[in-house]
């Protein structure tokens, strides 16, 4: 049984990252989308030079990231800067909660992935 998409009576999902609902592509990464229960899940894979500024602000046309983000860490180092001055670096197995107001940026050579369970409804589009 393919796990994609299953609904009983009782209104049960799965889906997977694998077949995704949407897929945004910008520059440095991508966001695989998931509607389920009708609630908006993002997988972010951010690549190396990936920075919201440099990718993500051109096409949201904001001073800074305003979607909140509640995320869990599943690769690679991604460094936030809040708009107070604050700085976070999230690391694998981290969750963070940012709320709007900051930008962010891959630190290193290795891939950032995100899963996002509050923000990505809107995001890079």
């Amino acid at each position: 049984m393919s796990p994609k998409s299953i609904t009983t009576q009782t209104d049960s999902e799965v889906k997977t990252f694998n077949e995704p609902d949407e897929v945004r592509e910008f520059p440095n990464g991508r966001l695989e989308v998931i509607n389920i229960g009708g609630v908006i899940v993002g997988r972010a894979i951010f690549q190396p030079g990936w920075q919201w500024s440099k990718s993500i602000q051109p096409i949201a046309k904001t001073k800074s990231c305003e979607a909140p983000h509640f995320q869990y860490h599943v690769q690679g180092v991604l460094k936030v800067l809040m708009d107070d001055g604050i700085e976070y670096e999230c690391r694998p197995g981290s969750l963070s909660l940012l709320p709007s107001g900051h930008d962010a940026w891959v630190v290193g050579n290795e891939p950032v992935i995100v899963v996002d369970f509050q923000g990505m409804y809107n995001f890079a589009k």
